[in-house]
């Protein structure tokens, strides 16, 4: 979004990471892990080229009507997925929320913003609440998360003697959601 330099380099490396560590976690042998996976990874890439600051690269309006295409799509998928599974609501939230920013960038007169004083829109505010709120109780989830060693064998590997490998570690899971729930709420804040 379009923020200060250094701020929004920290945001798109800390989105680049997490997506690539939601790439590892594709890899597991757990079906449900590696479908949220998916999910997160485009999230924390597609935050990560959100974040570039303006004064790098500013995307013309077609990009931000593609990431709005994507993101929307992401939306409706997440959306179906919670029918039978209702931890997908969250997914749909943060789509949605991606698909709102990148619209709004595509309408923003010179794809800035905060012009025109009319302060922030009712559904930023709801999206922050949401978000701040999912960032706190993502915390205090975390911290009661057990650690579980790794390399539970002779080969430090992680996966024998039925210790998780890199993909399948719960605390590392929730620590990349809730850097992902950051994120948002950095990025809604530049709205």
């Amino acid at each position: 979004m379009h923020g200060p330099a250094s701020p929004g380099w920290l945001l798109v490396a800390l989105c680049a990471a997490t997506g690539m560590y939601c790439l590892l976690r594709m890899r597991s042998t757990v079906e449900e892990q590696r479908r949220a996976a998916g999910g997160e990874a485009l999230m924390g890439f597609g935050m990560a080229a959100m974040a570039v600051p303006a004064v790098v690269l500013t995307p013309p309006r077609w990009a931000w009507l593609v990431y709005a295409a994507v993101f929307g799509t992401a939306a409706l998928r997440a959306l179906w997925d919670a029918r039978t599974e209702p931890h997908h609501l969250h997914h749909l939230m943060g789509a949605f929320a991606m698909a709102y920013m990148a619209g709004a960038m595509a309408t923003a007169p010179g794809h800035h913003h905060g012009s025109g004083g009319s302060g922030v829109p009712l559904l930023t505010t709801a999206l922050l609440l949401y978000f701040a709120g999912y960032v706190l109780l993502s915390g205090v989830r975390l911290l009661s998360v057990p650690v579980l060693a790794v390399g539970g064998g002779r080969g430090g590997s992680g996966t024998e003697s039925g210790a998780l490998g890199w993909g399948d570690r719960p605390e590392l899971a929730r620590a990349c959601r809730l850097s992902m729930g950051i994120a948002m709420v950095a990025m809604l804040l530049t709205l």
